[in-house]
């Protein structure tokens, strides 16, 4: 079977001025479905891929440097992903995942802080991620369709930081668009799952 653009978790209209429905329809129904597209075309005539999970493919393509095959399938886990890290409903961390924030980071304020950091620091086109390695949690950015998944480092938050997730929004005031994010959108409750790889499984596809 090819890979699908799955369907978002919320409606465009959801959040408001953070994300308009405009960005939306554009990020998921142009973007996001161009990378499955592609994909499915790239790996129509390769058997050995034949019905291999969207993860398998991504490790695969990047084991045997087809880059092009690779960047367009990492692109379309990584969204996937990036949308179920989204709420219109405000939520702030609990349990386990509040208390791995304080190890790591000492607080709350203090993980988004270096988060928005990280993700305005970015140079370019790519991602800024929270990730579990080596049992703590720990924040990088990777560029243009890199992913966690081929890094041995276990994906529990990201941001889009491609110019197409905020340009119409926030025009090149990448920092806002974070900010934004991360005081009001973030779906907590997913990144909690992440901790046991429970939620990653929503981002692939067989």
């Amino acid at each position: 079977m090819p890979f699908i653009l799955p369907e978002l978790p919320y409606d465009e209209i959801s959040f408001g001025g953070i994300i308009s429905a405009e960005t939306i329809d554009f990020h998921h129904g142009k973007h996001h479905k161009a990378y499955v597209d592609k994909t499915n075309a790239l790996v129509a005539d390769d058997a050995a891929l034949s019905g291999a999970p969207l993860s398998k493919v991504i490790t695969a393509a990047k084991a045997k440097g087809n880059t092009q095959l690779f960047n367009n399938a990492a692109q379309i886990w990584n969204h996937s992903f990036y949308w179920q890290c989204l709420t219109p409903e405000k939520q702030v961390p609990g349990g386990q995942l509040k208390t791995m924030i304080d190890e790591s980071f000492g607080s709350v304020e203090n993980l988004l802080a270096k988060f928005k950091e990280e993700a305005v620091a970015h140079f370019g086109s790519g991602w800024a991620w929270l990730v579990v390695d080596g049992g703590q949690l720990k924040i990088t950015s990777l560029h243009d369709a890199d992913t966690p998944l081929v890094h041995d480092m276990k994906p529990v938050l990201t941001i889009d930081v491609w110019e197409h997730a905020y340009y119409i929004d926030y025009r090149n005031a990448r920092p806002d668009y974070v900010d934004a994010l991360l005081a009001n959108a973030i779906n907590w409750e997913f990144v909690a799952e992440n901790l046991d790889g429970q939620g990653l499984s929503r981002a692939d596809q067989s």
